[in-house]
């Protein structure tokens, strides 16, 4: 059963502006999220502290070479170089393993032509989209994962900056898991509450190691 919308870290409006922001330029100050978002310091430090423990954001103390007191800075958790979150690939490691015991019970289960990697990366996705407050349908032939019907998409707005930061989620966690999976394209639709998203294979070329 996917988590309640409430109960998501990012079900908050606020904390998605966040995420988009740290999204945008990395290294951010509890100031600039201040000044940029309008809430109060201690408001923004919460909001943080929920998208840390949740591995969605990283903090870090500034380096400096100059007399002064360092500040923290955070950025997302994209998977990249200095990015990489340890709550997310704690998380991979937990639903591969659940899902391989599942696949091991029932191999029927098992998908035709996806490989270990693949099936980690899916089962990674679809953790943490229930986490979020999902409940997708997962094809594994045409690779694509179906939220519909998305409220969040229906209420992203003309920027589409809701679909933009659960995409880059979802991105950070296929990167940390480890595998050709991407995430390709949102596939276009009349209705604004159907989301669909096409996942693609990367070339071996293009997997970082």
């Amino acid at each position: 059963m996917a988590a309640p919308h409430g109960y998501s870290p990012i079900s908050s409006e606020s904390r998605v502006r966040i995420l988009a922001m740290l999204l945008e330029r990395a290294d951010r100050t509890i100031d600039e999220l201040t000044e940029a978002t309008g809430l109060h310091p201690n408001t923004v430090r919460e909001h943080l502290q929920r998208l840390i423990e949740s591995g969605f954001v990283l903090q870090s103390i500034e380096h400096r070479t100059t007399r002064g007191r360092p500040r923290t800075l955070y950025r997302a958790a994209t998977g990249g170089d200095g990015s990489s979150s340890p709550v997310i690939r704690r998380k991979a490691t937990e639903a591969a393993e659940r899902g391989d015991m599942m696949r091991r019970i029932m191999p029927e289960t098992i998908p035709d032509g996806l490989d270990a990697d693949e099936l980690h990366q899916l089962d990674a996705v679809v953790e943490h989209l229930e986490e979020s407050g999902f409940d997708p349908v997962v094809d594994e032939v045409e690779l694509t994962v179906d939220l519909s019907p998305c409220q969040h998409a229906a209420a992203s707005g003309p920027n589409g900056t809701r679909c933009s930061v659960h995409l880059s989620l979802l991105r950070s966690v296929l990167t940390e898991v480890g595998g050709p999976l991407d995430v390709g394209e949102m596939r276009p639709a009349c209705d604004p509450t159907d989301c669909v998203i096409q996942l693609m294979r990367r070339k071996p070329d293009e997997i970082a190691s």
